[in-house]
């Protein structure tokens, strides 16, 4: 051997074992300890696998499903099986070389450049192990072994025995077996009944399968499977729904990529092959929404299907699979219909027995209404792809998501298919092959029917401009002289009270229809609900509240009878209605109806029977909000903004939130009120606010700077709310002096602070004054800085609050109060903050320092009764309005939007 080429061999011989010892990385037993790091690139000879149950049936692993070489997760394996019954950064892969790391505060993963891509939340106490138990739960405990975290409160697609799947969580399905994000499919847990859901429209329910049976009338509390069955249970753990499955030793629920709910049994837990026959749902290929590709026809029964184009629809040249219109239109979408300049709307039908999935379980859209207004209602929003309509039932289901599902063959001989398609003008080339004489005639023809129609047009104004003046010089003999202008004509001044039929005497009350406007009551039928306006529960910025109840007995109802709605016209104010009336989601008021007849406007709201949060929160009589009630307000409020910001057609920023915005109802129901009326008020009260809208008190900064105006504005509100639901009061009150009385806001008999409540909080944060009119997000943020957090919940609760959880809300408090909106986070992400999902970001200090600027420059509102005649009070100020209206899904005070 030459003299160099023994200690180069030496040398690469060293490289190549460093090399084999980084990959095979030991597989630990049961448990690991914190300072603990893995990748997949560590663990090549264990196939990524470095922790295992005692009974080896589940394995910790970084995995790249179907071997891709370029996205790993965190996941925990079935290891007999090879299934994945966990994952943890399912929406953010990693790569071979990523890091998961267990420190003593939990564990994340991570790229390789350190980047954290997932990681667990915040939690109680240091972490001393990380566990894999045999029942495949991966657990992270502290020194006492008592569980500070787990996965199978986290769950993805999967449930294992001795797992629970509560009321109003869900399974997210992966997009496909080698990508683990979060697909478009749901196994969800109402309190009725367990669903499963593709872009939010149901295609399978546990009561209506035959093979499910009920054993009570009871809420479900959960859902569980073990190796005898599939269970649904109340509170109590009595059974509601169950499932009965063949006996085996161990069985494993997943969610599908393509939709399909399957329970796979096997004789022992670290059995590797399926026994007996699996639990299959929905049990037939056409049930899915998506057998076939988009508006393919589904044909067959069972697990044998064909898909095929319906009449009128050809196969997709560009998509394989789907079917586009034959007539060459373009299938309609939310993106297609925004950007649709030129082209107009029409429909393909779909005759009997074509059927669409969302039909079979979703409640209709409309009922009562014939086919004409249901085409309206799809044509008027962008979000409908198309609509089915019952000729025996007159009911009407509105296809909405992203894209369209497959069809299948209904039983329905009345139900009528129609698809939305935009046409577009004619491209060159196209139906060239006519004659000559036709293409010659065209010229000749158009200009005579056009000149016909125009000639047809000014003879019918001339006639409707005769008739009209004639009409109007009737009607002004025998008015009083003294007139005023109603939604631009004129008409005598109405009176307050009472039934006036004058005022019913509007040009075409009758005939103004707005698509996708909710039910319209005449003024008597109002009167008749609510005892002639006989029982008043409120009044506020925008009028009266009166409680009444619909016809019928089918409920009770909130009717707000507007004062300050401005002069427009009919069609708007309709137009308006419309959209706000469509809105739906279990955070948000329903609009019932309402009632636009001469000069009244009235709004008809479901009825809330716990009133609003104000008054549960800061009052004075009954029990305290126990926490628990308290971050389910706080979700339920963040839940309803975010769908306001983002789940509408058209972001809806409310600009008054606030508790008494905030409605409560028997069964923990929370919902927002008063959103999308900023353009019904006046033009002349919407000119007091011109540097503000809303209340004072959880206005944003930008508001008073003139700064543009976003979503970020509803963020910096609902962060005060947060603040008041933890420590149980107003965020401050103070003495102000009108007319040179002393107004005692913040003590006395006129104190927001509830019995119980000590000032002696603002004297322990350093730097505080001590005095009762102390700003409390300054001393929460103080607080907050020195970790003493449970200082600031309500005292009545008695300690009744986790310390984690407390921490943990007044961080995302903090966090939306960031003076900066661009620094706040967006209400979708609070949602997740709340839930617990992720872990929010540290509040920062130096974005919060002109908090205590702003508490001390803009004063609470004076109440109207202490203001003199000469107006001592800026006009800016909105009017403290009557706030014994409990029962009204509407503000207590004057609030400009």
């Amino acid at each position: 051997m030459p003299p160099l080429f023994a200690p180069r061999s030496l040398l690469l011989l060293m490289l190549l074992v460093s090399v084999r010892a980084a990959g095979a990385g030991p597989l630990t037993a049961e448990l690991v300890r914190p300072n603990f790091t893995a990748s997949n690139f560590e663990y090549i000879d264990t196939s990524g696998a470095f922790l295992e149950s005692r009974n080896g049936a589940f394995r910790a692993t970084v995995i790249s499903p179907g071997k891709q070489q370029a996205i790993f997760y965190l996941a925990v394996l079935h290891a007999p099986s090879g299934t994945a019954v966990w994952s943890a950064n399912r929406d953010a892969p990693t790569s071979s070389s990523g890091m998961v790391h267990l420190s003593t505060g939990g564990l994340t993963v991570s790229d390789p450049n350190g980047t954290v891509l997932w990681s667990t939340p915040p939690l109680r106490s240091p972490v001393a192990a990380l566990c894999l138990q045999d029942t495949g739960d991966l657990q992270l405990l502290d020194a006492g072994n008592a569980t500070l975290w787990r996965s199978f409160d986290n769950a993805t697609d999967t449930l294992l025995p001795g797992q629970k799947l509560l009321a109003g969580a869900y399974l997210s399905s992966a997009k496909g077996p080698a990508d683990f994000s979060q697909g478009d499919y749901r196994l969800g847990v109402t309190t009725v009944d367990v669903l499963l859901t593709w872009q939010g429209s149901t295609y399978w329910q546990l009561s209506n399968d035959v093979r499910a049976f009920k054993d009570r009338n009871a809420a479900v509390a959960s859902m569980s499977v073990n190796a005898s069955g599939l269970f649904a249970v109340s509170a109590d753990g009595a059974l509601v729904f169950h499932v009965v499955l063949a006996p085996a030793e161990f069985c494993v629920l997943k969610l599908g990529n393509d939709g399909r709910l399957r329970i796979t049994s096997y004789a022992l837990v670290n059995s590797s092959t399926p026994v007996g026959s699996d639990f299959v749902a929905p049990a037939g290929d056409c049930d899915l929404p998506l057998q076939c590709p988009s508006l393919g026809l589904c044909s067959g029964a069972g697990n044998g299907s064909t898909c095929t184009c319906p009449p009128y629809f050809a196969a997709s040249v560009t998509v394989p699979g789907s079917c586009t219109p034959g007539d060459g239109s373009m299938i309609a979408s939310p993106a297609a219909c925004q950007n649709n300049s030129g082209g107009s709307v029409a429909y393909l039908a779909l005759k009997p027995p074509i059927a669409y999935f969302a039909t079979k379980f979703n409640t209709p859209t409309n009922t009562g209404v014939n086919r004409t207004a249901c085409s309206a209602l799809c044509t008027a929003s962008c979000a409908c792809l198309g609509f089915f309509h019952d000729n025996a039932s007159l009911t009407c289901h509105l296809l909405g998501g992203e894209q369209l599902g497959s069809l299948y063959t209904g039983a329905s001989d009345t139900t009528f298919g129609y698809i939305k398609t935009f046409t577009t003008a004619s491209k060159p080339g196209i139906n060239q092959s006519g004659s000559s004489s036709a293409n010659h005639s065209v010229p000749i023809v158009l200009p005579c029917v056009a000149a016909f129609l125009l000639l047809t047009v000014l003879a019918w104004f001339v006639w409707w401009r005769r008739r009209k003046q004639s009409t109007n010089g009737q009607k002004k003999k025998g008015r009083n002289s003294t007139i005023k202008m109603y939604l631009g004509r004129q008409k005598s001044p109405s009176r307050d009270t009472g039934y006036n039929a004058e005022d019913d005497d509007d040009e075409g009350d009758d005939d103004i229809v707005i698509p996708g406007m909710p039910m319209r009551f005449s003024y008597v039928e109002i009167a008749t609900m609510t005892s002639n306006l006989g029982t008043k529960v409120g009044s506020g910025g925008f009028g009266t509240v009166y409680k009444g109840e619909l016809p019928g007995g089918e409920g009770l109802i909130a009717v707000k009878k507007l004062e300050a709605v401005g002069v427009q016209a009919k069609r708007e104010f309709c137009t308006e209605i419309a959209v706000i009336g469509n809105i739906r989601h279990v955070n948000l008021v329903r609009l019932r109806g309402f009632c636009a007849e001469g000069s009244r406007r009235l709004l008809v709201y479901e009825y809330m029977n716990r009133g609003s949060l104000d008054r549960s929160l800061f009052g004075r009589t009954g029990p305290a909000l126990e926490w628990g009630e308290r971050m389910e307000v706080a979700l339920g409020a963040a839940r309803g903004l975010a769908y306001l910001h983002t789940g509408c057609h058209q972001k809806i920023v409310h600009c008054d939130v606030k508790p008494e915005n905030i409605l409560l109802a028997d069964g923990g129901q929370v919902k927002i009120s008063d959103f999308g009326l900023a353009k019904l008020m006046s033009r002349e009260q919407s000119a007091l606010f011109t540097t503000m809208r809303g209340t004072r008190g959880y206005l944003a900064p930008e508001w008073l700077s003139n700064a543009a105006i976003s979503d970020r504005a509803d963020v910096y509100s609902f962060g005060m709310v947060l603040l008041e639901l933890i420590h149980g009061r107003k965020n401050r009150c103070e003495q102000e002096a009108v007319n040179n009385v002393a107004v005692a806001i913040g003590s006395g008999e006129h104190s927001d602070w509830p019995s119980g409540w000590s000032s002696t909080i603002t004297s322990t944060a350093s730097g505080t004054s001590g005095g009762d009119d102390e700003y409390f997000p300054m001393v929460a943020l103080e607080l907050h800085v020195q970790e003493r957090h449970l200082d600031l919940v309500d005292p009545r609760l008695e300690g009744r609050v986790d310390e984690a959880e407390a921490a943990r809300v007044v961080r995302v408090a903090l966090c939306c109060l960031h003076e900066d909106p661009a620094l706040r986070p967006s209400m979708a992400a609070v949602v997740r903050f709340l839930e617990g999902s992720v872990p929010p970001p540290e509040p920062r200090v130096q974005a919060l320092g002109f908090l205590r600027l702003y508490g001390r420059t803009n004063p609470l509102p004076v109440p109207s009764s202490l203001t003199d005649a000469a107006g001592s009070v800026s006009s800016v100020s909105p009017t403290v309005g009557d706030a014994s209206h409990l029962d009204t899904p509407l503000p207590d005070t004057s609030a400009a939007r």
